[in-house]
């Protein structure tokens, strides 16, 4: 299916140092994002109390920020849980104060406002299983970035490895950057988020590749950067339906998920746009530079031994 057909190769690897520079700056951005200002960590990982309160009507969030924060919690998150009426509450650790103590603290402040609150679950998350996360958190992503490598290289090239996990973990390090610049609450759902990035625009950039090897069987005579210009051109309307359909999705989760759902969405998007980006204009212009040739595509049929019979 063709949304669209584009006559003519656009001539994408021209533009392959400018895309890079762009891209090379962004990314040194987002480090220097992350060295100094850091991630806003979440009680998944910092530890913590979290609490599910209900009410018989429509939750009033705003009012109970309020009401939490005039109490000197003003660290807290206060977000709608499933339906309207249900809230979930995220308390930060304090020193010399349980978590048991803290949850009826704040379930004491929120009664005298509304009599009707109604306590459905507490749930105390420690600061050394918050540590545990972070740990389990960082070895996926190291396991999935190598799984990525060893697939590109078994049903590719090597060179197709090094050069899709380059422009995937810019994807990544571009995601933490907008955080930490932000200072968005980074959770679990954002790490969620951060892994289905890392396997979508692996996807995009297999597509890219295996055109490529197609067009070094079609296009003898062709040079390297004008089968690369003909693999993304071709494939570009793909390339558009799929992100556009996707992208409808994920906004439907930002602007109608909820606070549950708004992070998990928002890294969803950042990880989309960059994720086109870096398959296209990164992860390409890379393989051409690493030394992509017709010979390591096509490996030659090894001859038939002579027929020794006299």
């Amino acid at each position: 299916m063709e949304l669209f057909r584009i006559k003519g190769d656009i001539p994408f690897m021209s533009y392959g140092k400018l895309t890079t520079s762009i891209s090379l700056l962004t990314f040194l951005l987002a480090v220097f994002f992350l060295a100094t200002k850091g991630l806003n960590f979440g009680v998944d990982f910092t530890g913590g109390t979290v609490m599910e309160v209900s009410y018989p009507q429509a939750a009033d969030l705003t009012k109970i920020r309020s009401t939490i924060d005039t109490i000197g919690l003003k660290e807290a998150s206060v977000q709608n849980f499933g339906t309207s009426h249900d809230v979930l509450i995220r308390l930060p650790v304090k020193k010399d104060v349980s978590g048991a103590k803290l949850s009826e603290h704040v379930l004491s402040a929120l009664s005298k406002d509304d009599a009707s609150v109604q306590m459905r679950r507490v749930e105390f998350v420690g600061p050394q299983v918050g540590k545990e996360l972070y740990e389990n958190g960082a070895m996926a992503l190291l396991l999935v970035s190598l799984g990525i490598v060893a697939y590109l290289a078994l049903r590719f090239e090597w060179k197709f490895g090094v050069a899709a996990i380059i422009a995937n973990l810019h994807d990544v390090v571009i995601i933490l950057g907008f955080f930490s610049f932000f200072q968005w609450e980074f959770n679990l759902t954002v790490l969620a988020a951060i892994l289905a990035v890392l396997g979508y625009s692996v996807n995009e950039s297999v597509v890219v590749f295996d055109r490529v090897r197609e067009n070094f069987r079609k296009m003898r005579k062709a040079s390297v950067s004008t089968i690369i210009d003909n693999a993304i051109t071709s494939t570009m309307s793909r390339t558009v339906i799929t992100h556009l359909m996707t992208q409808t999705m994920v906004c439907s989760m930002l602007f109608f998920g909820g606070e549950v759902l708004h992070n998990f969405a928002l890294a969803l998007t950042i990880g989309i746009l960059f994720g086109i980006y870096s398959s296209v204009l990164v992860a390409s212009p890379i393989v051409l530079w690493l030394g992509i040739s017709r010979e390591d595509m096509i490996k030659p049929e090894p001859k038939k031994e002579a027929d020794a019979r006299p």
